[in-house]
């Protein structure tokens, strides 16, 4: 089974390649500034702005499957226009889609979980481009897999965790919240239920997120514990007082899609128990 991950350079994409390597063997993978390990992957450049170049990529790689796991922020032409054409570019070609989302598409207001069935509501310019691509998606390939996932932790490499690490040093200032909440996901864990899902022949709306609903202060002290840090360091503050735009309290219920799968979705608490970065 030919499988094309695209953002396969970056944190989730990396670990996408370690998995199809390890199963399948080698996939195919696309960068945009720099590609990754040459032994894991076959790696194609790849600009999402260019259209043409998207559909000669796939017509040279001739997938069974592309997982779209690339990371373009609140870029509209990356995230969300980037994510239309995939979807109808592999819609036409008739390939598998999984496609990743986020919890940026809903706002959190007036609701204590979020689950499968939840229609987007975001209230950022990110969370609105991922609402977009998750609209194409589901019309346009309604065999494909939408997968909303969390703040993704687990290798050192996170943003969170480099920020976590800035704050405690002094090197770099800010505040972690603590009424800012999310479902924090293992990269490890994440990657292998897409793996999972990619390689089944589900469809529809899935959630990705671990159990565990932590404030982003709650999760900066887990890290810094398993890193050695003094928790104390870390500066905090609230979101509602400072006014940065975004839902406060956005908890991914995943328990439907957790039944489907046999990849377990560790809670933070669990995962960061220790000091192994794997």
């Amino acid at each position: 089974m030919t499988v094309l991950i695209i953002g396969g350079s970056g944190l989730l994409g990396t670990e996408l390649v370690h998995r199809a390597a390890s199963s399948d063997g080698p996939p195919a993978a696309t960068y945009h500034s720099r590609p990754g390990d040459p032994g894991r992957a076959a790696w194609h450049h790849l600009d999402l702005r260019a259209p043409r170049r998207l559909e000669e990529l796939l017509d040279t790689v001739a997938p069974a499957a592309v997982i779209n796991a690339t990371s373009g922020g609140a870029d509209w032409a990356v995230t969300a226009e980037g994510g239309v054409r995939i979807a109808v570019a592999a819609a036409e070609r008739g390939i598998r889609l999984v496609h990743v989302s986020s919890d940026a598409v809903f706002s959190g207001a007036g609701r204590d979980r979020y689950d499968e069935s939840c229609l987007p509501d975001p209230l950022t310019p990110y969370g609105a481009a991922k609402a977009a691509a998750e609209t194409a998606v589901r019309i346009v390939s309604p065999d494909g897999v939408v997968a909303r996932t969390s703040l993704i932790i687990g290798n050192g490499l996170s943003a969170h965790e480099q920020l976590v690490h800035a704050l405690a040093d002094g090197s770099r200032e800010g505040a972690l919240f603590t009424d800012d909440i999310r479902c924090p996901v293992h990269v490890a864990d994440l990657a292998a239920a897409l793996w999972e899902i990619t390689r089944s022949d589900a469809a529809g709306v899935f959630h990705l997120a671990g159990p565990d609903a932590l404030s982003r202060y709650q999760l900066g002290e887990l890290i810094a514990r398993r890193d050695g840090l003094d928790p104390a360091r870390l500066p905090s503050a609230r979101r509602c007082d400072t006014g940065p735009p975004g839902g406060i309290d956005v908890r991914l219920d995943c328990r439907a899609t957790q039944r489907k799968l046999n990849t377990r979705l560790r809670g933070a608490r669990a995962f960061l128990r220790g000091v192994d970065r794997t």
